[in-house]
């Protein structure tokens, strides 16, 4: 598929708030606050504090997940926290704390998920295979066409930084 066909599709799909890779874009049944935490960014310390801030935010709503459904895209630098190893990657002399991802994989047991930008994983040159295969972790085809088709279902936009 040519670059501005896909774009065309991507596009169309975001308009529409349709499937992305078989996963919905929508709030969880009953849930009647949903929010997307847009991750492109490398800094270990901005990724903390995007942690601090869901954990706080769930916290509000007793971290329960039919009150709140949070979801971060990452895409971009953001990627890097989400892979099992670096080595291959642009980051590949980076060292990060495995402690952030715990702390995110501790926020999935309230519903948190990741999507993961294909088209990052494309342009970077890196294998899906890096990316942890935790559940709740999604690949979507276009990390930014998934923020505005989660914007068009009603998701809250949030950038930390």
């Amino acid at each position: 598929m040519s670059k501005t066909n896909r774009r065309a599709f991507i596009g169309a799909l975001a308009a529409s708030g349709a499937t992305l890779t078989g996963t919905q874009l929508a709030a969880a049944p009953g849930t009647d606050i949903a929010c997307a935490y847009h991750c492109d960014f490398g800094e270990p310390k901005r990724f903390s504090l995007m942690l601090s801030n869901i954990n706080n935010h769930l916290g509000v709503y007793d971290f329960d997940p039919f009150k709140i459904k949070i979801v971060a895209v990452a895409l971009g630098d953001g990627i890097k926290f989400f892979l099992h190893d670096l080595s291959g990657t642009p980051w590949a002399e980076e060292k990060i704390d495995p402690d952030l991802y715990k702390r995110f994989t501790g926020l999935s047991k309230y519903g948190v998920v990741a999507y993961l930008c294909e088209i990052t994983f494309a342009q970077y040159r890196i294998d899906k295979a890096k990316a942890r295969n935790d559940s709740f972790l999604k690949f979507v085809p276009s990390g930014v066409a998934t923020l505005g088709a989660l914007q068009g279902v009603g998701y809250a936009y949030l950038k930390v930084g």
